[in-house]
């Protein structure tokens, strides 16, 4: 039979070909993947790299220095396709790439929450699968630069081609470079970099964490304008400033907090609104509560255990001294938590000390109203008591967004039990499939939360009561449209024109809607001004 030529070639020399392109395009594939998911674009792989041309002129080389540079290839190509993926995942939730020295705990966290999640033997089959996983990887690396290799080695035809290859590269370095690229030398360079400066950092911040101007505020004096008030520091779940920017949250938000804006004048109550940059995004939300509450930019796992060993005094402990009972609510907590001695607390209510005894929503333990019903009935009693500091974290808008609570009549919320019917939602299998249906889900839940804290203002807010109400983060990017912005919302809110009058030089925005002109000040940055603005000027 009569082979047909392709490109000169007969039949038995293109299959001897096809091994080596196939090898040559999985090495050009992990070349050039972006490490950002927006940025995976048919564009990004018609780029020349030059590490490909690179690696070429090393694969020439014959015997045993050959084989030791193939091998080092292989573990180098297969750890930076692990690094990419991991910065795809750590942009995808957190909006930056991974960072190896801020990010380092990952691991062992992700391990804790298997073996909680399907126990220890799920959790150690998982490491197993993804470590069978990565053989895999190498080995079908390996196999690709031994088929190059085979192609390479003592051709000096191909020699001659990556000569001219390269030179073409050079050409277009200069006339093209958005084609002659070197996608794996400036990424890792840019690590590195972001590693070193991370380094350097996390060194300043030690030098300072224990130096602050209101570790000795005489307590007297501490938040004297304050006195006899209630304040219920509130973080919510992802609620970002994304709410108000996209016009297919903010064409539902929006609305709904004029009206709620509107129902609480009519009752007496004032508000103030504006934004905050979080020093988080997307997640560890434990970030942002330590940064708000000491003063102090955490935006990093490794600030956050330093600060956890330090003597800086937090709010939370500036209003113990002061004469407050402190509170931490934490429904989410169904694990020990031993930094929360750090902070400052006479009592933590973790999701056990809540009595909840409704089914969770999910991953969520309990619905916001229940652990506002909670607390209004474990520690608001009617008659003489201390004054009472608590930062609560409100979770019913934390991913997957379904099912969601109904709000239901705050006499009938009880053990929690209602909330086993008191529910809407699909589940998240049938949600997840479309990034449109989880957006809208996402927005359901902001809404549920900020109906729930303006029915509990209503029901019980009292002159006592002052409500500040954070975001924590934004959403994951998937969720925030890809936005750039760290800013949150905040809100106070109180009865008593007293609480408000104390920040009018803030020029936060009346009402629920902070205005586009609002000004934006980072989240550590509220301590100190809480302090200044209601404590004694004698005091300073």
């Amino acid at each position: 039979m009569t082979d047909f030529p392709i490109l000169g070639k007969p039949a038995a020399a293109r299959s001897r070909l096809v091994g080596p392109l196939s090898a040559l395009t999985l090495v050009l594939l992990i070349l050039l993947l972006p490490n950002r998911l927006s940025e995976i674009t048919p564009s990004a792989f018609t780029r020349l790299p030059l590490e490909a041309l690179l690696l070429g002129f090393l694969l020439t080389l014959p015997g045993i220095a050959g084989s030791a540079l193939r091998i080092l290839a292989t573990g180098l190509l297969g750890l930076g396709l692990i690094l990419k993926l991991a910065d795809l995942g750590v942009d995808q939730f957190f909006g930056r790439p991974f960072n190896p020295v801020l990010d380092g705990r990952f691991p062992r966290d992700g391990m804790q929450w298997l073996t909680g999640t399907i126990g220890q033997l799920g959790g150690y089959l998982v490491v197993a699968a993804l470590a069978l996983c990565l053989i895999g990887l190498l080995r079908l690396i390996n196999a690709a630069l031994s088929s190059l290799q085979t192609a390479l080695a003592g051709n000096r035809g191909a020699r001659v081609g990556l000569a001219a290859t390269a030179a073409v590269w050079l050409v277009l370095n200069f006339s093209v470079p958005s084609i002659a690229a070197r996608p794996s030398i400036d990424w890792l360079t840019s690590h590195w970099q972001n590693a070193r400066a991370s380094l350097a950092d996390l060194k300043q911040f030690d030098a300072g964490v224990d130096n602050d101007p209101y570790a000795n505020t005489p307590n007297p004096a501490s938040f004297q304008k304050l006195q006899g008030k209630d304040l219920m520091l509130v973080f919510v779940e992802s609620y970002g400033r994304t709410v108000f920017d996209q016009p297919d949250y903010a064409r539902y938000v929006r609305p709904r907090l004029q009206q709620y804006a509107a129902e609480l004048s009519a009752a007496g109550v004032s508000m103030r609104s504006s934004y905050l940059t979080s020093p988080t995004y997307g997640g560890i939300s434990w970030l942002a509560h330590g940064t708000l509450l000491s003063g102090l930019w955490i935006n990093s796992q490794s600030r956050y255990d330093r600060l956890v060993m330090s003597r800086r005094p937090t709010l939370n402990r500036l209003f113990q001294r002061a004469g407050w009972r402190t509170l931490a609510v934490q429904p989410a907590h169904t694990l020990p938590w031993p930094q929360g001695d750090y902070f400052g607390y006479d009592r933590i209510y973790a999701a056990q000390n809540l009595n909840y005894r409704g089914q969770p929503f999910n991953w969520i333990t309990m619905p916001d109203q229940y652990t506002l019903s909670a607390i209004q009935r474990l520690e608001r009693p009617v008659g003489p008591r201390q004054p009472l500091m608590a930062e609560m974290a409100l979770i019913s808008s934390h991913a997957p967004w379904t099912p969601l609570p109904r709000l239901v009549d705050w006499q009938d919320v009880g053990d929690g039990s209602i909330f086993n019917q008191a529910r809407e939602g699909d589940t998240p299998e049938a949600v997840w499939q479309s990034t449109e249906r989880i957006r809208g889900q996402y927005r359901k839940s902001i809404e549920y939360v900020l109906e729930t804290l303006v029915s509990f203002v209503k029901t019980y807010g009292d002159d006592k009561l002052v409500l500040l109400v954070v975001g924590d983060h934004q959403p994951a990017s998937f969720v925030s449209h890809d936005s750039a912005s760290h800013d949150v919302p905040v809100h106070l809110i109180a009865r008593d024109p007293e609480v408000i009058k104390a920040i009018d030089g803030w020029q936060w925005t009346p009402g629920l809607i902070p205005d586009a002109q609002a000004p934006v000040w980072r989240m550590d940055e509220l301590r100190d001004r809480l302090i200044r603005a209601y404590s004694a000027s004698s005091a300073f």
